[in-house]
């Protein structure tokens, strides 16, 4: 079973070397992280599998590498500059930050439906309503009767300025609506329901929010369902995600003349990049349409919310291809659409991931609604991993973009077609993103499907994917019951901690959290009764749970459970060989006969030059493989005495702990195999 918590790909990854806190000696810094020995290598072999599926194994990809800082003017006609923006509200009981539409959507359905209700029944006559028209249209026949559907298309008409509602009526439309939302469900992914809260926050950012929120009872995120007070919200605004910097030497007030000539962004995407080299690209190694160009690079979002590890972060790692086509029109018969190049890089970047080891009862694919698509996109398709905890999330979009980006960098483009995109002409610009057609014997700007995944999403896909807990035998049945007996001792002693800082009303002077230690008796008493299949699990609540503190009965519980976790059970993380950080482990059986260490020596320097191999005699055989198997190595060679008398070793393999024994003659041939090498 894949890992059933962050927490255990968290404490997996600070404790062998994956990942860790950045900044850790001054306390962090929110949401950055650093990738440590085995981290390091695993994300490259990440991006490494991806550029030979798409790079190397392709006839028709190019590879680029853009530069992190570009032109202030490429953001500005991309659109970033001006609408790479989230709602961002703040708490003024606790003063964090919360992305608004987020915080929406996480508050419970009345609160909800009360905060569209204030909005709905504003005046009408304001530009600033016109998202709402969109909103209603978004209701369906199938969620709700007839005549409350017809009530909610006449508001959205009259939002619209097509019809007008007799005033005396009003309120019944505006709860015809109301009793429309109440029947929708709350998954994110409920078209009804997403549009909706989209659409407030969109309203709240432009108008006045204060009130609205506090009045609907909108609450933090964490709170035990207690209503906002009225000074807990400040105002919403619109919050850029790009981090700014400037070249030269420079010091300006913001804003002013002098400080925007030199200001440039960290790049929000590598997209951009790749359509700035496009001619470049395709002139200078005489490529034809259709062909792409992938990147892989670090990307940039000051992000309002990030979290949930290494999954939301503002600093990532990005693998894009721009894959550029011919337009619609100069389509020949035989030759691919725009709809058949999409599918087919959507089947293939879907297989990719099941190649690599992801099960496809995790993996999806998510078509993106109408209200989701970006301004540049005609369709685009997600692929979805399902995580322990927060459920599913993005881990690869692939976007029909049509000709919207080389066009919005383009000088010249035709008036028809910049009406078509809602594009401004580009005065800025000294180049025309065009192609020559050699077989239509025309000029068009290529249109792009756009393949963009998540290296460093993808990481924790696999590590959670690849993350297993298993018994290696089983243990004795007099000690499980002991540890089950002396369970109920610890959760009563907790429950008592509890009690104590409940009783102190000022959370800053508590001395223990008691929502943590409510959780962890919570954890405690579940994982109990799957003992034994539950050890490690077990022995990591009572290690590190911030609940288990001090608890007198956890001292006498932890080195049982400890010392038969150790015996008994093993954290095998299985990924695929071509992902795993050290592809092979090399052991002495004796670490001070020299004859066997010194074979052990050769045979890791042997195939160090193919892949990462190490060696070590820091423990015994039992524990080394432990090890190994807890960072994925797939397989170990051990040297033994036998090994100097036939010169044959014991090869391991990791997830069936099957052994057998070669010739050394015949490891290169074994191994190189395997790895596809």
């Amino acid at each position: 079973m894949p890992a059933r918590s962050i927490e255990q790909i968290r404490n997996l990854c600070k404790r062998r070397g994956f990942v860790f806190p950045g900044s850790a000696a001054y306390g962090g810094l929110g949401s950055f992280w650093d990738y440590g020995p085995l981290g390091t290598e695993l994300l490259n072999n990440v991006k490494r599998a991806w550029w030979r599926d798409v790079v190397y194994k392709r006839d028709d990809v190019e590879g680029l590498d853009a530069a992190i800082l570009m032109s202030r003017k490429v953001w500005q006609h991309s659109g970033h500059e001006g609408t790479f923006q989230d709602p961002l509200v703040h708490s003024k009981k606790t003063g964090k930050p919360y992305r608004l539409d987020k915080l929406l959507s996480e508050q419970q359905q009345p609160v909800v439906a009360k905060l569209f209700q204030a909005v709905v029944m504003q005046p009408s006559n304001d530009s600033r309503w016109q998202d709402f028209a969109r909103v209603l249209t978004y209701v369906t026949p199938e969620e709700a009767k007839d005549d409350e559907y017809a009530l909610a298309q006449a508001i959205a008409r009259e939002q619209s300025g097509s019809y007008q509602i007799d005033p005396s009526n009003r309120d019944a439309y505006v709860n015809a609506v109301i009793r429309l939302l109440n029947k929708s469900a709350l998954q994110p992914e409920c078209v009804a329901f997403g549009v909706t809260v989209d659409a407030i926050a969109k309203y709240l950012v432009r108008g006045s929010s204060q009130n609205l929120l506090t009045s609907a009872g909108v609450v933090e995120r964490g709170d035990t369902g207690q209503t906002a007070n009225a000074a807990d919200w400040t105002e919403a605004r619109r919050f850029n995600l790009m981090f700014v910097s400037h070249t030269g030497p420079v010091e300006a007030a913001a804003g002013t003349a002098e400080e925007l000539a030199s200001r440039v962004y960290l790049r929000p995407e590598t997209a951009q990049g790749i359509f700035m080299n496009f001619a470049h690209v395709q002139r200078s190694l005489a490529r034809k349409i259709p062909f792409g160009i992938a990147q892989v690079g670090k990307a940039f979002r000051n992000e309002i919310t990030p979290g949930n590890f290494i999954f939301r972060t503002r600093e990532f790692e990005q693998m894009e291809i721009e894959f550029f086509i011919k337009p619609p029109q100069f389509v020949r018969e035989g030759e691919k659409t725009d709809v058949q190049w999409h599918d087919e890089w959507i089947k293939q970047r879907y297989e990719w991931w099941l190649g690599l080891g992801v099960d496809g009862q995790r993996l999806r694919q998510r078509e993106q609604a109408a209200d989701e698509l970006a301004h540049y996109s005609k369709r685009t398709v997600d692929l979805e991993y399902l995580f322990p905890e927060f459920g599913w999330g993005e881990v690869e979009g692939i976007a029909n973009r049509t000709d919207y980006d080389l066009s919005a960098h383009s000088r010249d483009v035709p008036e028809a077609d910049l009406k078509r995109l809602k594009l401004e002409p580009n005065s800025d610009s000294v180049e025309k993103f065009d192609y020559f057609d050699p077989d239509a014997k025309a000029r068009y700007i290529p249109w792009v499907i756009e393949p963009s995944a998540g290296a460093t999403r993808a990481m924790l896909a696999f590590l959670c994917e690849a993350y297993h807990e298993e018994l290696t035998k089983e243990p004795p049945q007099a000690e499980v019951e002991a540890i089950k007996a002396e369970t109920p001792a610890v959760i009563k002693n907790a429950q008592k901690k509890q009690k104590d800082a409940e009783k102190e009303s000022d959370p800053s002077k508590r001395k223990r959290d008691p929502a943590a230690i409510a959780a962890f008796c919570t954890a405690l008493e579940e994982a109990a009764t799957r003992l034994p299949q539950s050890l490690l699990e077990i022995n990591a609540l009572l290690e590190d749970h911030p609940g288990a503190q001090n608890l007198e009965p956890v001292k006498k519980l932890l080195p049982k459970v400890g010392k038969l976790a150790e015996d008994c059970t093993r954290v095998v993380l299985r990924l695929h060989p071509t992902l795993a950080p050290i592809k092979l482990a090399v052991f002495p059986l004796k670490a001070n006969k020299a004859e066997i260490v010194d074979i052990a020596k050769r045979i890791k320097h042997q195939f160090q030059g193919f892949f990462r191999t190490v060696y070590d005699d820091s423990a015994g055989i039992g524990r080394l493989y432990r090890r190994q198997d807890e960072i994925g190595t797939p397989w170990c060679i051990t040297v033994d005495f036998q090994t100097l008398e036939d010169n044959t070793v014991t090869v391991r393999e990791r997830d069936s702990m099957q052994q057998q024994r070669l010739p050394m003659d015949q490891l290169k041939d074994y191994f190189l195999t395997r790895l596809h090498m």
